[in-house]
């Protein structure tokens, strides 16, 4: 560390050394985060602007972005920063950058030159843009390293959290190291950033590097360094200079620079008195400055970010030549440093220290000064935060109004909706205190009222959108009725997403009661689908699907193509399980198609494409589903919704397709991107995904994914109910039916318990339940087994009513194949619970999972079938029908890997003689038995019975009696027991 620009660093080695190994890493395919620490002034921007002279002298591309104090009011600055930079700045990178962000609209519009689409869909904003960072980022990293700065996140604005936040989690393979600079000392308990700092150290890629303060040596080493460039008074570097500048600085180096800048660490100094606080010691040095110097660190401290030689003549009303004097002076005593175009403070706490020493009235003259900038006379307006953040602080209320409502639908049009809100909020607090707020706003205070409501729902806060709507009932003009319309359906559908259906549906049934049935129009349109919606969930009074075709029928008439589209979807899949429609295909093909258009809403055409592909699934059509979840992803993906609820639930689809068809390469491909190391449950659900083939094929990745998991499953139903499903399976595979059994019962108190969803998981629990039966009968527990019968009975039961009934309690007209297979596996198992193996219930649950195709269908499951039917058939004498059921399980079993089954099929293989590899003779004692007296004396020392014997091996009791009478000869021992002890020593 210097006082200058030179790359020196002085007691930083490790820390640098974590640094450049982060950017090795990323360089080579694995992406990180690293978070730098410490307090202020300890040097960490000086440690990272040394990553990046490293990093460009390695052919990386460098962005580096920095916050600003600028409160919430600024969405994405320090992105926004970053990009702007790195594509003027002039350096190798510069044009991949501008070409990067020229393809991405929606980051073009965050630049200062960049044009506003007053169109876009704020709800989509926000993943569009994560989206489009995402894809910069890995643009750019095929063809260079990537490094991005973000410095100073303290000041980082909610919309940069969550943006950092998301590229610490889906950061994996991309050439691109991420690092964030804080200081420490300022996250206090209640700091929006703690929490997202203490998530992100979770990850494993994401490093934290703390930068520690200065020992003596190091803070000796430090002066001697900037002694070579001293000022006249500073003194030279002796013992007592360091010790006495060391205590006084407690080893920060920056305050170490101020004191022995500032003379205070000669001799005799600390007589005359240090300054009383630290701004006084900050600003001992723009006290040497002359009165033209002092009014441009003035001007740049109210600025509040970085300053040009423009703006420095304008604000503080020097001429163009006086301006350039007193910047060269301050540069010349390192108070501002030049920074791409302009220039920035040496240290954030010089620019606190200077604005907290401006007099009022200085203050909101300078503040009044940049106001004027930012909204000059001819039109050419500057970002309306800045304008609104100046102007509030200059006490111009009406411009502070009008740039804060301007503020508020800029953040919206950005994907910021929590800064919108902010703005919002303000724009609000201001109406009663300026003249003509409706004129200014464009308005009035309902509507606007209504978009924070809006914006608070878009940014997560869906209790405080309840709140504010349900206030605006009140205020809201009656006979206003459009509007009155409008915010029951935003009330209905927030109180819907919070599961509080019964007033979600009566909202919703108000707000199409106060809008006339003619003329049609878009508005009654839109409050008919979202009525439609909820009816999905809860129909008390059956009123679908006459309300879904009325409100068809209103939305085409009106012109409503959202609308239309959204009912669409609705009415489909209504029909789907009510009235078994073999054309709902189609009907979600014609939402997709009409939302997908120009003007249509990507959201709407996402929940289509995934039902489109979703029903070719269910109805066996695996290529068909496999294109159709392929062009949706395309689809999110092209629209920036890769991480929207739709655009995760198709690559998730896409991924089931292609285990269900055993295509598990290409499913294993696929999964590489659902992470491991998951903190989020939308994260955990897609990861959850990749348990279907990790379970099957038996690998250790299972347990690692399950382990990040298991902490989320009570944060999310769906979560809960696939990872235990999996979870479950895992268990039995190990031969665990207590605890599968514990997974399943956590399913069957939730919803999913009642739903036809329920079909899969209860099977496997009725499977568990067959193992648990099975070894209370081998150990005489009668009580134990009628337990496990009963128990059985409840899940049977469960199936059959969610398979009779839908939720809604209409009777289910359709299922789909693989629902008809998992129900006939439930009923196969049933009748195991009682030790019956029923030969034609497991040959119809085979030919089920086939979907009408002997060599196609749910690939895995087909061939899990077989082993069952195989032993049934071993055990009802039809060797010859059990080996090949058994040989065509075992080559799926190879050819898919999953070691579990294929271990299950050897062992039936084995006892049912059904197999031709034969082992070598064992050695040692049990040399002179046979392969099927080493099979008995197995289930002899597991305590069975000649009976059970003979069961397990599909021979006669009297068959087992020989086989008992042998080996107790050939061991020479008299008893059952000393038998077993054999087997145990031997370890068999």
């Amino acid at each position: 560390m210097t006082g200058g620009d030179g790359p020196m660093l002085i007691g930083r080695t490790a820390e640098f050394a974590e640094l450049t190994a982060a950017l090795e890493r990323a360089a080579g395919g694995g992406a990180g985060l690293v978070l730098v620490s410490g307090d202020a002034g300890v040097g960490k921007t000086h440690l990272v602007s040394a990553l990046t002279r490293t990093a460009r002298d390695r052919g990386c591309a460098v962005l580096v972005g920095q916050c600003a104090e600028l409160g919430e009011s600024m969405p994405y600055l320090p992105l926004t920063d970053a990009l702007w930079a790195a594509a003027h700045d002039g350096g190798p990178e510069a044009e991949e950058v501008r070409a990067a962000v020229a393809a991405r609209p929606v980051l073009g519009r965050l630049l200062p030159d960049g044009g506003g689409d007053p169109e876009a869909a704020s709800e989509l904003g926000q993943q569009r843009l994560f989206g489009a960072v995402l894809g910069l980022l890995g643009e750019l990293g095929a063809e260079r390293p990537v490094l991005l700065v973000l410095e100073d996140l303290h000041w980082a604005d909610r919309s940069t959290r969550h943006l950092l936040t998301f590229l610490g989690r889906v950061l994996q393979r991309e050439r691109v190291c991420l690092v964030g600079t804080y200081r420490s000392d300022d996250l206090h308990r209640r700091h929006p950033l703690r929490p997202v700092v203490a998530e992100l150290l979770r990850l494993p890629n994401v490093t934290g590097v703390q930068v520690p303060a200065f020992g003596p040596g190091e803070t000796a080493e430090y002066l001697a360094e900037l002694s070579r460039g001293a000022a006249p008074a500073a003194a030279p570097v002796t013992g007592e200079v360091v010790a006495r500048v060391h205590r006084r600085s407690e080893g920060n180096p920056f305050y170490a620079a101020e004191l022995y800048s500032a003379g205070l660490g000669s001799p005799g100094a600390e007589s005359a008195g240090l300054p009383s606080g630290l701004a006084d010691l900050l600003l001992s040095r723009v006290d040497r400055l002359s009165d033209t110097g002092r009014r441009v660190v003035r001007a740049a401290a109210v600025a509040g970010r970085r300053i040009d030689d423009e703006l420095v003549r304008r604000v503080s009303g020097l001429d163009e030549t006086a301006a350039g004097e007193a910047l060269r002076e301050v540069v010349s005593h390192q108070l501002l440093v030049p920074s791409g175009d302009g220039y920035t403070f040496r240290h954030a706490l010089l620019r606190e220290a200077v604005y907290a020493d401006l007099l009022p009235g200085e203050r909101t003259r300078l503040h009044a000064a940049f106001a004027r900038l930012a909204d000059p006379p001819d039109g050419t307006r500057g970002p309306a935060a800045e304008l609104a953040h100046h102007s509030l602080a200059a006490h111009d209320l009406p411009a502070a109004f009008a740039a804060s409502v301007r503020a508020a639908r800029d953040a919206g049009r950005l994907g910021a909706p929590a800064e919108a809100f902010e703005h919002y909020e303000r724009a609000l607090e201001l109406w009663e205190a300026v003249p003509g707020p409706e004129a200014a706003a464009g308005t009035d205070r309902v509507r606007l009222a209504l978009a924070a409501a809006q914006a608070a729902a878009e940014a997560g806060d869906l209790r405080r959108a309840v709140h504010r709507l349900r206030r605006l009932l009140e205020a809201a003009d009656p006979t206003d009725a459009p509007l009155g319309s409008r915010i029951r359906e935003q009330l209905a559908t927030y109180l819907g997403e919070l599961d509080d259906y019964g007033p979600s549906v009566a909202m919703a049934r108000e707000a199409v009661a106060m809008l006339p049935a003619d003329p049609p129009t878009v508005e009654r349109a839109e409050a008919l689908a979202t009525y439609a919606r909820i009816l999905l969930y809860r129909d008390d009074d059956g009123e679908m699907p006459g309300v879904a075709e009325r409100a068809v029928a209103a939305a085409r008439a009106a012109g409503a193509t959202g609308a239309e589209a959204s009912l669409l979807v609705t009415l489909g899949i209504f029909r789907e399980a009510g009235e078994a429609d073999p054309d709902v295909a189609e009907v979600f093909a014609r939402a997709r198609d009409l939302s997908a258009a120009d003007g249509g809403n990507p959201l709407v055409a996402g929940r289509a494409a995934f039902h489109y592909a979703r029903t070719k699934f269910d109805r066996g059509d695996l290529a068909g589903a496999a294109h159709a979840a392929e062009e949706g992803v395309k689809y999110a993906l092209e629209n920036g919704l890769g991480w929207s609820t739709f655009g995760v639930v198709l690559r998730s689809l896409r991924y089931l397709i292609h285990y269900t068809a055993g295509n598990w390469a290409e499913a294993n491909r696929l999964a590489a991107d659902f992470a491991v190391q998951v903190v989020r449950p939308l994260e955990a659900q897609i990861s959850a995904y990749a348990l279907f083939v990790e379970v099957a094929q038996g690998g250790p990745g299972a347990d690692e994914r399950l382990r990040w998991i298991t902490p989320l499953l009570d944060e999310d139903l769906f979560l809960n109910y696939l990872a235990r499903g999996l979870a479950a399976e895992h268990s039995l595979w190990r031969g665990d039916p207590e605890t599968a059994t514990g997974h399943i019962g956590k399913i069957l108190d939730t919803i999913y318990g009642t739903s036809v969803g329920v079909i899969r998981p209860a099977a496997t629990g009725l499977w568990a339940q067959a193992e648990i039966a099975a070894r209370a009968r081998a150990a005489g527990d009668d009580a134990a087994a009628r337990k496990a019968a009963e128990t059985a009975d409840d899940l049977l039961a469960r199936v059959r009513q969610a398979v009779a009934y839908t939720t809604n309690g209409r009777r289910r007209a359709w299922m789909g194949l693989e629902a008809h297979a998992w129900l006939a596996r439930a009923e196969a198992e049933r009748r195991r619970v009682d030790g019956v193996h029923d030969v034609d219930l497991w040959r119809k649950a085979a030919d089920l999972f086939t979907y009408g195709e002997p060599d196609g269908g749910f690939v895995y499951e087909v061939a899990r079938s077989r082993w069952r039917l195989a032993e049934a058939l071993a055990e009802h004498g039809d060797r010859d029908g059990a080996a090949g059921q058994w040989r065509s399980a075992v080559r799926t079993a190879e050819r898919l890997g999953a070691a579990p089954l294929l271990a299950a099929l050897r062992d039936l293989g084995a006892r049912a003689r059904l197999g031709s590899a034969r082992p070598a003779p064992a050695a040692g004692p049990l040399g002179a038995l046979t392969r099927r007296e080493r099979e008995v004396l197995k289930l002899v020392a597991e305590g069975r019975n000649n009976r059970e014997i003979a069961a397990a091996l599909f021979i006669s009791p009297k068959t087992a009696s020989v086989h008992v009478s042998n080996i107790l000869a050939k061991l020479n021992v008299t008893s059952r027991t000393q038998a077993a002890a054999v087997a145990h020593r031997a370890e068999i």
